[in-house]
């Protein structure tokens, strides 16, 4: 049983969201997920980023930006809730299936092929997939994960669902949510029209003060303690900072190229001047922690810290006078 039916990881083609020429290829596993979701619906999945205007700086990380799960259903009809777990996981997500249903998993990154060079194998870690086949008796699954499709089997299928634990070891009770997809999909001026209408709301609820400045005060006083710790706690510290908001903003680039490129020109051109700087800077990062010279981050990031200024007075104005016009 399969949730989307014609899907093969072995044919499949990414969303262009994910095409390697963009500044930053994937963003983060939640995100990234729903871009390919949508994408295996022959939906749009740029529609749904207008959330990004929201991300902050949390003080020791930027906002681990996830789409809201009332965005989803305003946007597709896509309604998305927990799942409780108190069987087998897997037993649970064949029932979902059976119904239509894709289920959500955070699960163990360690036994994930796709990030062979990476953490399979070599790293345990959080992240999120969603199951669209599973097959309990061959012990095999298909999982959209970061930017793509893929299938796994055998000795990671047992490692995921933890099938040889020991009989003493804790319940495995990973968090899960499953999506309810509707009998059909609003048409492209529907979901056009909802998705202005969200990107108002979340500009509304953008920080108050400028988070990318917040985050350039203690920058440099981070990156020293960072340069204390192993070498691989470099990676978890960029991830969690400049590849967060870096990646953010480009979606936000893009979810307004999508809603009217003319429009929206400059403040695209800001949002991606943002991403830049976040790229740049991290590999200034990289130098920094391997040569102890910390001076130069203090102002690495102020090219980022004014870009959001004029992003965010630039989309004051236009969307200002979009609502005169509507």
């Amino acid at each position: 049983m399969k949730v989307f039916a014609n899907l093969d990881p072995g044919g499949y083609q990414p969303h262009p969201l994910h095409s390697a020429e963009r500044i930053w290829p994937e963003t983060n596993c939640y995100v990234d997920l729903w871009i390919e979701v949508l994408s295996a619906q022959k939906l749009p999945p740029e529609a749904m980023l207008g959330f990004t205007l929201t991300q902050d700086f949390e003080g020791d990380q930027f906002t681990f930006f996830k789409v809201p799960l009332e965005d989803l259903e305003a946007l597709y009809g896509i309604r998305v809730t927990e799942l409780a777990i108190f069987d087998r996981p897997e037993r649970h997500v064949t029932e979902q299936i059976g119904r239509g249903r894709l289920s959500l998993l955070e699960l163990d990154s360690y036994y994930l092929p796709d990030t062979r060079g990476l953490t399979y194998r070599q790293q345990h870690g959080k992240t999120t997939v969603a199951i669209n086949r599973l097959d309990l008796e061959t012990r095999e699954l298909d999982y959209f994960h970061n930017g793509g499709f893929f299938h796994l089997a055998g000795e990671d299928f047992d490692g995921l669902f933890q099938t040889n634990a020991a009989p003493n070891a804790l319940p495995f009770l990973p968090y899960t949510e499953f999506a309810k997809f509707p009998a059909g999909y609003p048409g492209s001026k529907e979901l056009r029209e909802t998705a202005w209408k969200l990107l108002r709301h979340h500009f509304i609820r953008r920080p108050a003060k400028n988070p990318i400045r917040a985050f350039a005060e203690v920058f440099p006083a981070q990156v020293e303690k960072v340069a204390e710790r192993d070498f691989s706690f470099f990676h978890k510290y960029a991830f969690n900072t400049l590849r967060q908001f870096g990646a953010n903003f480009e979606l936000l680039a893009s979810h307004l190229a999508w809603l009217n490129s003319k429009s929206f020109s400059d403040a695209e051109k800001q949002a991606l001047r943002i991403s830049e700087v976040a790229k740049s800077t991290q590999f200034q990062l990289a130098r920094a922690v391997t040569r102890k010279k910390f001076e130069p981050l203090a102002t690495a990031l102020d090219p980022a810290a004014e870009a959001w200024d004029l992003l965010m007075a630039d989309l004051a104005v236009t969307l200002g006078q979009a609502r005169e016009a509507a």
